[in-house]
């Protein structure tokens, strides 16, 4: 895999976290503007975000005159909405609570005449302040959240790659705003027991559903305070008993008993000598353990590389 131009830059938790916990609940108010105006899709894809030239994005969404887009550029440090009517509105991203940032967002939708309604609370957060009521989160470090998005870049740019090297059902790479993470999921086609889990502020139907089939995940995450450490995580479901006993690379990953996940540390991906290879070492070998703990068809898998090098002649 050919190396990208720059060095993967550097995320610690400790400088980042105040940001993040407001832009979390800024991409869920967004995140939700998408959920509602667009046809629901298997395992809620219909309400990702997705990594952008200049941060995130919903891409289009419909409306009564067409369509619209809602991006956060992270460089600008600017919300933008544009619609096919020709029509754009932009407010500065800077630190705001999440109740003005709120009130900001859907005055400008109101002057485009895009009509939407929000439920108006946060999930998988606790405690779900009501959006509008929201005044104690109010951090925005523009140079942190410009870092964060170049990892995404990069990370997208690797989750790509692994997600080509599937023939089987498999979610686009996308930005989760509940869970505040980039992820790509494979999926072997065959039915999962039902979910048994409860997630905060989320019906247990919609979990229900995003858990209807088999799965191998795997994402990025910036970290929490019981696990202050941007990583990565891989997992499946159902989980085989042996899952968690397989081997994996690199070497400094590993298997969290608590949370039934692999983890690799952000900052071993970003010091590797080669950090795209070394994160696809920890995808293709967490993959394999799922594939093999749970019987996965092997036919699911596939090499497009001599594809690939072919289409340059093209």
């Amino acid at each position: 895999m050919d190396s990208l131009n720059s060095s993967w830059p550097e995320l610690k938790y400790e400088r980042l976290k105040d940001t993040i916990a407001t832009v979390h609940l800024w991409t869920q108010i967004i995140g939700k503007i998408r959920l509602r105006q667009m046809p629901w899709l298997n395992h809620s894809w219909h309400v990702t975000l997705y990594v952008s030239p200049r941060g995130l994005t919903t891409g289009s969404m419909p409306y009564a005159r067409g369509i619209f887009q809602i991006d956060f550029d992270f460089v600008g440090h600017q919300i933008i909405i544009v619609s096919s009517e020709g029509l754009a509105e932009r407010a500065s991203l800077y630190p705001r609570s999440v109740a003005d940032f709120y009130r900001e967002v859907f005055a400008m939708l109101r002057r485009m005449e895009i009509a939407v309604n929000i439920y108006a609370k946060p999930n998988e957060v606790v405690p779900a302040i009501p959006f509008e009521e929201d005044e104690v989160h109010k951090s925005y470090d523009a140079h942190e959240i410009r870092l964060f998005w170049e990892a995404l870049v990069k990370i997208d740019l690797v989750f790509m790659r692994f997600r080509s090297g599937f023939i089987g059902k498999v979610s686009p790479v996308h930005f989760f705003w509940g869970s505040f993470d980039l992820a790509v999921t494979r999926f072997s086609g065959r039915e999962a027991p039902k979910y048994p889990a409860s997630v905060p502020n989320i019906p247990d139907d919609v979990m229900q559903e995003a858990y209807s089939h088999e799965v191998s995940s795997c994402g990025f995450w910036p970290g929490a305070d019981e696990f202050p450490t941007p990583a990565f995580y891989s997992y499946c479901y159902p989980t085989p008993a042996d899952f968690g006993v397989q081997p994996v690379e690199p070497a400094e990953a590993f298997w969290s008993k608590e949370k039934g996940e692999f983890f690799l540390p952000y900052e071993v991906v970003r010091q590797a000598d080669d950090p795209e290879e070394t994160l696809l070492q920890f995808l293709r070998s967490t993959y394999k353990a799922a594939a093999v703990t749970a019987n996965w068809d092997k036919q699911l898998e596939c090499d497009l590389t001599s594809f690939e090098k072919g289409s340059r002649d093209c």
